[in-house]
């Protein structure tokens, strides 16, 4: 880790609350806004989500399981994520969230014609917006956290 901690200080809540309020305490508003006001279903959620995560390599977002009224995705589904071209566990929407995801991580510039016609098929405006800033907060927030070293000392409850 680069940056350093101040010894019993929480590595992520000191980072983003002390040591940055104004900036820091929006992108975490920002970051639980996306968990809290999603309308997106839970797999296309977490397809998109992990996929970002396997991307920036992020220890703490891959550890991570979004829950939702006491659901999570299978234990597998990462592995299916890391798969997406191929896996049979994933209905159309998911495979195109976990490829959006990709896409807008390490392509934007080739996402053509031919993608969003298959996406719109899929998604509603409403959801395409939704997907976006989701991915945009996953891949910000993710990046910025693993470059820091944040991930690497982070613990997620219960572990």
């Amino acid at each position: 880790m680069i940056i350093d901690i101040p010894e019993g200080q929480e590595p992520i809540g000191y980072v983003w609350g002390d040591m940055v309020p104004g900036i820091g305490m929006a992108a975490a508003n920002f970051s639980l806004s996306v968990y809290e006001h999603t309308t997106l279903g839970l797999r296309e959620f977490e397809a998109a989500r992990l996929r970002i995560a396997q991307i920036n390599g992020c220890l703490f977002c891959l550890d991570w399981r979004t829950e939702r009224d006491g659901q999570k995705v299978e234990e597998e589904f990462a592995a299916a994520v890391d798969d997406w071209r191929t896996t049979d566990a994933f209905d159309d929407r998911t495979r195109l969230a976990a490829e959006y995801a990709e896409r807008y991580a390490l392509d934007h510039h080739g996402l053509d014609d031919a993608f969003w016609a298959r996406m719109t098929a899929h998604y509603s405006q409403h959801e395409i917006v939704e997907l976006s800033m989701s991915i945009g907060s996953w891949l910000a927030f993710g990046r910025l956290n693993h470059v820091l070293g944040l991930d690497a000392v982070c613990v997620l409850p219960g572990h």
